[in-house]
């Protein structure tokens, strides 16, 4: 009888080898694990192992050179090898079944395409109507007859059940259930809807199946559906939910920011500003305030030099505004008290969570006031823009969602002197910047203040703070020269939300303010001039919106308060 084809050898050397590249089992490109080996070879070789010589063994301890494999290593790699076979056997058979659901979904397609719907001319009209509508709405429900409606928006979620299609549709007033099912759920339109495709449909509204839940109790039964010509959106790889996936990078989010506002949270925290917006504006109508719109481009400072944006005006300095404070005093004379919510820019050089570089500015002031009298004001205002704000249902809603278990806070707010709380950083052991403990004449740091804040856990009116760190418009204190009659609002969770003074209401007072700060009064001189004509003790403060929104909703930092925050090394989109 002959011999047998003689087998190939396989060489595996445990050092020097190589799995996965260009080994091809010669003594020269040997692989380096037999496993590996025994699948590439299907087993049908005769395998040549060269072993490591293992650091510190004495000579004849280890295998020199190439053995044939033992016994022991050679059952490994028969496993090995079946655990493959198993797992390529596998992976085919979902590849065959892929390819024929692949091969079943476009035959479905191509027949989807065939489908043609047609609006059912005998059903009665159909009331165009927002999401949240209910104002003359019936809904279909022991034998009552429903109302048909049409309505638009976008696919929020989109959810087959069996041959039904369940679409929570979204307008940016509320969100409805609308149900797809019979001829309607086997179009093209219909199997290939993405989220965030607007649509057009109509229907009759139902009331919901007992134990079902949807927005307002009800659902629409569709019985016409219509995508605009350009109406479907992205989806596989450019899907909304892939590309702003739940754990998708921060700075992407704010990169992606034009999706990023189609998401829950921050449509609702877009939708609460709305809301705050209105009710300052109503609460200071109710006040009898006068809104006005001062400049944004400016060549005068506020809150000092090292955070101002220069830029070049027909060849002048100017000045992106800091503050339209001192333009809204101008305006007390003429119109009495005035408010402006206006942008403002900072150029801090901060990354914190509470700092922009952008930010909406609410700024008042009022005329023939006292100190109390702007505190109480103050505490007024911000109450009243709570209640208005949570006055609407929906609002509500959203903020119990994004802030759960806020109440507005009670009044009187505390109120506490500059140099009691340098007193109470002091007791508590909460250092200064230096890691020194607080003296009179520290700035308090963001971080100092708000620990404070939070452990007193309710409104504070910060008052009384030294001349040498407040702006050179703020009146002092008669009672004690060293302060000024000012007052920030601190908020737990946020710290300041509103800073505000009574104003130097005397000519010489305010020009050796100037000498102090070092600065030139010449380009002020329309400041000035109100202490020249019938001067007045008045005073004001500036609320910033998005802080104020960061403590209403509860968010991480004041960025999630902003359309498209704009902040050092972000000015786009």
């Amino acid at each position: 009888m002959a011999d047998p084809t003689p087998k190939s050898v396989i060489y595996v050397d445990e050092e020097t080898g190589q799995d996965e590249t260009t080994a091809t089992g010669t003594q020269q490109l040997p692989y380096r694990s037999l496993p590996y080996a025994y699948i590439r070879t299907d087993g049908t070789a005769e395998y040549q192992v060269k072993k490591v010589v293992q650091p510190g063994a004495a000579e004849g301890e280890q295998p020199i050179g190439f053995q044939p494999a033992a016994k022991a290593a050679l059952k490994k790699a028969v496993n090995a090898l079946k655990e493959f076979q198993k797992k390529a056997s596998k992976e085919k058979e979902l590849e065959t079944k892929r390819l024929k659901e692949d091969e079943a979904r476009a035959i479905a397609l191509e027949e989807a395409k065939k489908i043609v719907i047609e609006e059912d001319m005998s059903l009665p009209e159909a009331k165009k109507i927002k999401l949240d509508q209910t104002e003359g709405i019936t809904l279909k429900k022991d034998g009552v007859v429903g109302t048909r409606v049409m309505v638009y928006g976008r696919a929020h979620t989109v959810r087959k059940q069996k041959d039904v299609f369940f679409i929570e549709l979204k307008d940016g007033y509320g969100k409805m259930q609308c149900v797809l099912s019979g001829q309607l759920a086997k179009t093209f339109d219909a199997i290939t809807l993405t989220r965030e495709s607007s649509m057009m449909l109509k229907g009759t509204l139902c009331e919901l199946p007992a134990g079902a839940r949807a927005p307002l109790g009800r659902e629409l039964q569709v019985d016409y559906f219509k995508l605009p010509k350009n109406g479907k959106a992205a989806g596989g790889d450019d899907a909304i939910t892939t590309r702003v996936a739940h754990d998708t990078e921060q700075h992407i989010l704010l990169d992606l920011r034009h999706l990023t506002l189609r998401g829950d949270n921050a449509s609702q925290v877009m939708i609460v500003r709305d809301q705050v917006e209105w009710a300052f504006n109503t609460a200071f109508r109710e006040l009898r305030f006068r809104k006005v719109s001062p400049p944004a481009l400016v060549q005068t400072q506020v809150e000092g030099g090292a955070t101002l944006f220069k830029f070049d005006y027909y060849g002048q300095e100017s000045f992106l505004t800091q503050s339209s404070q001192l333009y809204l005093e101008t305006c007390i004379p003429s119109m009495g008290d005035v408010y402006c919510i206006e942008k403002s820019f900072r150029a801090e050089k901060s990354l914190t969570r509470r700092h922009l570089s952008e930010y909406t500015h609410v700024e008042a002031e009022l005329d023939f006031i006292t100190f109390d009298d702007l505190l109480t004001h103050l505490e007024a205002i911000i109450c009243r823009v709570i209640d208005l704000t949570l006055s609407d249902p929906t609002i509500a809603a959203h903020i119990e969602r994004l802030n759960p278990g806020f109440t507005p806070p009670a009044r009187p707010f505390l109120r506490m002197k500059y140099s009691d709380a340098i007193q109470w950083l002091i007791d508590h052991k909460i250092e200064n910047e230096e890691g020194k403990p607080h003296e009179f004449g520290d700035d308090i740091a963001e971080a100092a203040e708000r620990r404070m804040t939070d452990i007193i856990n309710k409104p504070i009116f910060l008052t009384h703070f030294p001349v040498a760190i407040k702006a050179f418009y703020m009146q002092k204190d008669v009672e004690d020269l060293r302060v000024t009659e000012s007052v920030d609002c601190l908020m737990p969770g946020v710290g300041e939300i509103v800073g505000g003074s009574m104003r130097i209401d005397d000519w010489e007072e305010l020009m050796a303010a100037y000498k102090r700060e070092g600065i030139d009064p010449a380009g002020y001189g329309w400041y000035t001039d109100q202490r020249k004509y019938g001067s007045s003790p008045h005073g004001g403060y500036g609320l910033g919106l998005e802080r104020f929104l960061a403590w209403l909703c509860k968010l991480h930092t004041v960025r999630e308060a902003c359309l498209y925050p704009r902040y050092m090394g972000r000015c786009t989109p």
